[in-house]
């Protein structure tokens, strides 16, 4: 049976009490019973924290008031002692074999820095939410294999980046590499801490055996809406600026400019044009207050590797 001293189970909650409860009621039937679970409430009001669970090694963390995903996740973080930690939506239901299938994937190397497990829609239950994550040369993340059957995404297999929804992590790989970054709040700060584990020579695994059932859109409430598409239209321009060497943006900038055009287009017709427009602004002019990636040759090797993979990714959406 597994140490519970090996995994955390982090889940950042804001005002969701009721989805909170099933969340963690599902983690009471895991197969893999000595873990330790951790809930970070970013000033719920709710409720929320007076939610109780059976499981040994319960704790909250009660913040004062919403700080976002990154900065509940990195507190969370801070407060883990174990070589592990999974992070966990509260808006999801895990599979009895979540936490087992998880850890016993990231344990297969010591260069895995992640492994994400299949998430499946809520409502369409066979219907893949996020297999990973794409990454792609007009800077463009992608879930792979969202709303594809399920059947089709039953193998492992390397991804660009875990989805931070409901992934295991290797915390010395993060103490190396750093904590989330709380300049994002929310959104892509998934892809960001994956794509700088790949710089530093670590990989990210899907791991289908590992499933949990995804609501999506709980907390801010819709697939789009203007405070999304400003963050992650932001937040993009964040994880390009940090993670590509100059020389890197210089050789992409034609796509970069036609992801951004393509961007316009398709918020345009959703009626968030501004949105889209007023974060890729801010992310252009704040980007040079986030703390850029480092170019050390010794890691030139893993920039071709992931140049190549951005290409790559562009074919593999059109097969998926």
């Amino acid at each position: 049976m597994t140490d519970a001293s090996e995994v955390t189970v982090i889940i950042p909650n804001y005002n969701e009490k009721k989805l909170l409860e099933n969340c963690i009621k599902t983690l009471e039937g895991q197969t893999c019973r000595n873990f330790k679970l951790l809930v970070v409430d970013n000033g719920s009001t709710d409720g929320s924290t007076e939610v109780t669970t059976s499981l040994p090694g319960y704790e909250m963390i009660r913040l004062d008031r919403n700080t976002g995903f990154c900065v509940a996740v990195n507190v969370g973080i801070r407060h883990t002692k174990t070589p592990y930690f999974i992070l966990l939506n509260n808006d999801t239901e895990a599979d009895p074999h979540f936490v087992e299938a998880l850890l016993a994937g990231i344990k297969k190397s010591k260069r895995i820095f992640s492994c994400s497990a299949q998430m499946l829609d809520y409502r369409q239950r066979d219907r893949i939410d996020n297999a990973g994550d794409y990454y792609l040369l007009p800077g463009w993340a992608k879930a792979r294999g969202k709303g594809k059957p399920a059947c089709f995404f039953e193998e492992e297999a390397d991804v660009f980046s875990s989805c931070g929804g409901a992934s295991i992590y290797r915390m010395q790989a993060v103490r190396r590499i750093g904590l989330l970054d709380e300049r994002h709040f929310a959104y892509l700060e998934d892809v960001d801490i994956g794509y700088r584990a790949r710089i530093y020579g670590y990989y990210n695994r899907y791991i289908p055996k590992a499933k949990v059932w995804h609501v999506g859109s709980a907390t801010t409430g819709a697939r789009y809406n203007a405070k999304k598409v400003f963050l992650a239209a932001r937040n993009s321009i964040f994880v390009i600026y940090k993670n590509m060497p100059a020389a890197q943006i210089l050789i992409n900038f034609p796509f970069l400019v036609a992801g951004i055009l393509i961007k316009c287009i398709f918020f345009a017709a959703k009626g968030f044009f501004s949105a889209y427009i007023s974060g890729t602004l801010a992310g252009i002019c704040r980007c040079r207050e986030c703390q850029k990636v480092r170019f050390k040759r010794r890691h030139l090797g893993n920039y071709i590797k992931i140049e190549a993979e951005l290409a790559a990714n562009l074919f593999r959406i059109l097969k998926y």
